[in-house]
């Protein structure tokens, strides 16, 4: 108990002083000056068409109804309704960005459109594109410039044979050209990496592989096994494989001086990564800063946690963010997901990755599956009955979050 409690003290003085990250799911620091900042991001889904089939895909399906440009730019005064009233609620400003995506967002053919439309606004957002690169060729690298793109977003699995085994055969060459083109045009790039028990090992090479092509960050995050990959819930890693996966990344950062002087970032900013990585406990920033619109109008707390709130089409955005019982749970900062409420760190960590305690047990209020340091009915682990825990045989009703 002695050495648990010195541990735990190490990690905290670790934790103090660092700076969360600023894109995608990143959330902000649980404890913001008053006047500081408030980051707002909308991970916008305009199409669910996809000319790449990925094994662990978390779409349910390839086609479906999605907005014109002009249903589009609704949404994008939406958001903006949306940051207006978040500022006027807290007396903060809000700085919103957009990350557009998919399926593939360039498989529609008026996405530049879409993007000099939002560039053209009289105060333009920041945004960013994740894709799979399959598109990007040294012309659309070009105009992705010219727009003034804050980054553009692609995965790499491990090793080509690795990738092209999860992605399609081919992807990993068009993924490194894709990479080459924007660098060339010094358009930012990020580099993501689904971890799970098939490829987690994996992530020193990717970290290679970004360093190679000059990305700006390498990131990862584990596998979440939604839409396509329901059935993938054996390779999601197990508390052990967590760590070491952990391990892996810090080792592939290197020192704090190498870290310093280094072109390309290997973050460890992710659901626990602190553990092993140092810096501030990650916060699930789904349902506050955080928030997906799907082609269709959905709105979700994050794509990774598929719970319909609404429709944005049919009831303001603002209604649906500030009223849904599920948002204002997620964003109550006093709530303690079950199994963490004797941790040091569960006021700063919150459950680790919500998205894949929802997966994995039907509830994101359940410590993260992937914790050593969570303990559920004084068991000392967390237990999850592969029959009863799985996502289909719990149902999540709203009304409890109210």
């Amino acid at each position: 108990m002695v050495r648990l409690r010195i541990l735990m003290k190490r990690l905290a003085n670790r934790a103090i002083g660092a700076n969360p990250e600023p894109e995608q799911c990143f959330s902000p620091p649980s404890a913001p000056r008053a006047r500081a900042a408030r980051n707002l991001v909308l991970q916008w889904h305009i199409t669910d068409r996809c000319n790449l089939r990925c094994k662990h895909c978390y779409q349910e399906g390839y086609s479906g109804e999605e907005m014109g440009l002009d249903g589009l730019m609704q949404v994008h005064a939406q958001f903006r309704e949306l940051m207006a009233a978040e500022q006027q609620r807290t007396g903060r400003k809000v700085r919103g960005h957009l990350n557009i995506t998919g399926g593939e967002p360039f498989i529609r053919k008026d996405f530049l459109e879409l993007l000099t439309r939002i560039r053209r606004h009289r105060n333009p957002l920041t945004f960013a594109i994740l894709s799979n690169g399959t598109f990007i060729d040294r012309g659309i690298a070009k105009e992705l410039k010219q727009l003034n793109a804050s980054f553009v977003q692609v995965s790499v699995e491990g090793t080509r044979s690795t990738h092209d085994s999860i992605r399609g055969t081919g992807s990993h060459e068009r993924t490194a050209a894709a990479l080459k083109h924007l660098a060339q045009e010094k358009v930012p790039t990020l580099i993501s990496f689904t971890a799970h028990r098939a490829n987690f090992r994996e992530f020193p090479e990717v970290a290679r592989f970004g360093r190679e092509l000059d990305a700006k960050r390498v990131w990862a995050d584990r596998l979440v096994p939604q839409g396509h990959g329901t059935d993938l819930t054996d390779l999601v890693l197990t508390r052990d494989e967590t760590q070491e996966l952990f391990l892996l990344m810090a080792q592939a950062r290197g020192s704090k001086l190498r870290q310093r002087f280094a072109r390309t970032e290997i973050s460890m900013a992710r659901a626990l990564q602190f553990l092993e990585g140092g810096g501030r406990p990650y916060q699930c920033a789904a349902g506050d800063t955080l928030i997906t619109i799907q082609p269709n109008g959905d709105l979700y707390p994050c794509r990774r946690m598929p719970i319909v709130t609404g429709n944005v089409r049919e009831t303001p955005l603002v209604e649906l963010y500030q009223r849904s019982g599920l948002f204002q749970a997620l964003r109550n900062r006093g709530r303690i997901s079950e199994g963490c409420g004797s941790c040091f760190f569960s006021g700063l960590c919150r459950g680790g990755l919500r998205c894949l305690s929802y997966a994995v047990t039907g509830d994101p209020f359940t410590a993260d599956p992937g914790c050593r340091l969570a303990i559920v009915r004084g068991t000392g682990n967390i237990v999850f009955d592969d029959k009863a825990g799985k996502r289909g045989d719990r149902v999540l009703a709203l009304e409890q979050h109210k």
